[in-house]
């Protein structure tokens, strides 16, 4: 019989209905259960497409046995991380403090007042590797809580202490400066790997917001070495098994440190970053490949994660069936050079292997490889590797497909429109646009409420109970920013702004300037979660400065701009301490050092062919963070047409920053240089 969450709207926790464990969705009333009911509180958070959770659900949660004893001694709640980022936040804050390390599955055991005092992530069925069982931890909780109940709550109360002292306040710092990104650059160089590309070892991930940081640098700057970085880590990316070489998309990370074995699943975020980075790198060097993977990125996306309600789907699974009714890690992407010859047959066979780095003894597991691009001598015939391609992928798509996580999150919605808009602007692909603005809509038609209130997650064109975070805000306004840059429509502008202004109310500190990731009039847990330092997306601290830096651009909005400035503080204490780790807070303090330009493209009409140009000059400018407006001289839809007339008759481009404009200009050419200069 399922359990309470049959009802619930996310995937994950659909996973668990049919569990034999009495699983309570996170709610007040579980809460009250376990006062109650006199039990400590089970809390086990996870995600759809995480693989360890998939095991310890299969040989933990299926278990009667172990079922049994969950509902008789503890009151047990499911909590889906993606559609709850702040639960997980201020838990797995605890885990990492008492523990040294985190990660998913999160297993935290709380009074029934939400307070925790004992951790760990997955716990296997039997003792492992100096592991105890989950069996085991379950009885000494269970002993713990009946018989030494003083002694867990005077850990509970120290655990909860702590984490209130950790206030972060580096708002009310100056803002950032030549001298903080020179040293970031330096940090960052310190830690790079010149052999294979990226920073640190393995497990190596995608660097997404580090790039955009050292290509907005090097526009600003020149910087020879931040654009070798950038460009090398994006080639060694797309030529490696983190790279679906045959569908487009990137998995989440590399187990090694030379980007051969990804961790298979495939996120939203990880892609919509992704695309908007080698988008970007394009526009800096005309790199065809950075062209390529762009383009097909935007394809993966738009055909594998878009929803029949027009928005984008969070993940997909990194197992699935290998035909066996067994479900593996892998099995949809890897191949044997026996499976090349069945599909291909031997002589196409022997040029897949060699061009896509196959070997006999596979560069995965059992024989089986991922499939790369290593560099070689010698060319191939393009029109044969596209053959071999067509036919490979064809057959993939016979395997059993990994399992989709059919969510929709606001915020990583947010870092989709913003990539397949500016893809497709900068690739004259109307069709990616058109994606963009059908996420859009969505967001505004299902996600806001009438005070333009944001709800984090939606499914089958279900809204979702759980309110929107800062990230949501920030990642929101920044899709709808880049779309009116994209598109000339005026109304993402003002979407954007109402977004902002609830960012101005409710997550910002009026005394100090520093974010919260909560609204002040969110749920109370434990401690209202801050976290500055970005992870797999941006942190909703540096996404909302740069959002809040790019709409005052737009509009001269004086408290929004102040508001950036007071939030970069942070950037300014950690960028050169910890790079890595803040590279989105760093590309936007690039911005602010270089204005950021704001330009104004007027023409007579929006399909005419010279205001086309400009608009598009214009929008493949790379002064880091320039805003770009584009309408009529009569067109009220932006600030930043206001009084800009035509040139004789002739489209014009204005550009300005810091108070003091260009004179304006009909010619592409010198468009193009004062975006570039």
């Amino acid at each position: 019989m399922p359990n309470r969450l049959a009802h619930e709207t996310s995937p994950y926790l659909l996973q668990h209905a049919d569990n034999p464990v009495d699983w309570w969705p996170w709610s007040a009333e579980a809460f009250e259960e376990a006062r109650k009911a006199n039990k400590p509180v089970l809390l086990s958070v996870g995600y759809s497409s995480c693989h360890w959770c998939h095991v310890m659900a299969h040989e933990s949660f299926e278990d009667q046995a172990t079922a049994d004893f969950l509902n008789e001694h503890f009151v047990n709640i499911k909590v889906d991380r993606e559609e709850r980022p702040d639960v997980d936040a201020v838990y797995m804050e605890a885990v990492q403090a008492a523990t040294g390390q985190g990660g998913w599955p999160m297993t935290v055991f709380l009074t029934p007042d939400g307070e925790p005092f004992y951790f760990g992530t997955y716990f296997p069925p039997a003792p492992r590797h100096g592991s105890p069982s989950f069996r085991q931890v379950l009885e000494g909780v269970r002993s713990a809580w009946a018989d030494r109940r003083d002694e867990v709550a005077e850990v509970a109360g120290k655990i909860v202490k702590d984490l209130s002292g950790r206030e972060i306040s580096y708002g009310d710092a100056h803002t950032p400066g030549e001298e903080e990104l020179a040293q970031a650059l330096l940090g960052l160089t310190r830690e790079y790997d010149p052999q294979r590309g990226g920073f640190g070892g393995a497990p190596k991930f995608p660097p997404s917001m580090v790039i955009e940081f050292l290509l907005r640098h090097h526009a600003r700057t020149g910087s020879e070495g931040a654009l070798q970085m950038a460009q090398d880590t994006c080639e060694r990316m797309a030529r490696g098994g983190i790279y679906d070489q045959l569908g487009g998309g990137f998995a989440r990370y590399s187990v090694d440190r030379d980007w051969v074995v990804p961790h298979f699943e495939k996120m939203l975020y990880d892609n919509a970053l992704l695309c908007r980075v080698y988008a970007h790198l394009w526009r800096s060097t005309g790199s065809e490949l950075a062209r390529r993977v762009a383009l097909e990125t935007a394809d993966f996306m738009v055909r594998e994660l878009r929803t029949n309600e027009g928005g984008f789907a969070s993940a997909l699974d990194a197992d699935s069936d290998d035909g066996s009714g067994k479900h593996v890690e892998g099995a949809y992407y890897v191949w044997t050079p026996q499976q090349l010859t069945e599909v291909l047959g031997s002589d196409d066979a022997e040029l897949a292997v060699q061009y896509f780095g196959v070997t006999e003894e596979g560069t995965f597991e059992h024989g089986q490889s991922v499939l790369q691009l290593p560099q070689q001598e010698g060319v191939f015939d393009a029109e044969k590797v596209e053959s071999v391609k067509g036919r490979l992928l064809e057959a993939r798509s016979g395997r059993p497909a990994p399992g989709r996580d059919d969510k929709i999150v606001a915020a990583w919605n947010g870092l989709a429109i913003a990539a397949l808009a500016e893809t497709g602007a900068y690739f004259d692909r109307p069709d990616l646009v058109e994606a963009a603005v059908g996420a859009a809509d969505l967001l505004v038609r299902l996600h806001l409420d009438d005070q333009a209130r944001l709800a984090r997650t939606s499914k089958d064109g279900q809204v979702g109970a759980n309110a929107g975070v800062l990230e949501d805000y920030a990642d929101v306004a920044e899709g709808f920013l880049a779309l009116a840059s994209v598109t000339g429509e005026g109304v993402w502008l003002e979407f954007a702004g109402f977004l902002l202004d609830h960012v101005l109310v409710r997550f910002v500190d009026a005394e100090t300037g520093s974010l919260y990731d909560t609204a002040a009039d969110a749920e109370k847990l434990i401690r209202r979660p801050q976290d500055p330092t970005d992870n797999a997306t941006p942190s909703g601290w540096t996404a909302a400065a740069g959002a809040l830096l790019s709409y005052a651009a737009h509009t001269g909005a004086e408290p929004h701009r102040t508001a950036a400035e007071r939030a970069l503080g942070v950037v300014k204490a950690l960028g050169p301490r910890v790079p890595r780790f803040i590279g989105w807070g760093l590309a936007v303090a690039e911005a602010l050092l270089d204005g950021p330009r704001e330009v104004a493209v007027v023409g007579p009409a929006m399909d005419d062919a010279a205001t086309k140009v400009l608009h598009r000059t214009a929008l493949l400018g790379t002064a880091p963070g320039a805003v770009v407006a584009v309408g009529t001289p009569e067109s009220d839809e932006f600030p930043l047409l206001a009084d800009r007339p035509l040139q004789q008759g002739q489209p014009a481009a204005y550009v300005c920053r810091n108070f003091t404009c260009d004179a304006p200009t009909t010619d592409p050419d010198r468009l193009r240089t004062a975006l570039t200069s």
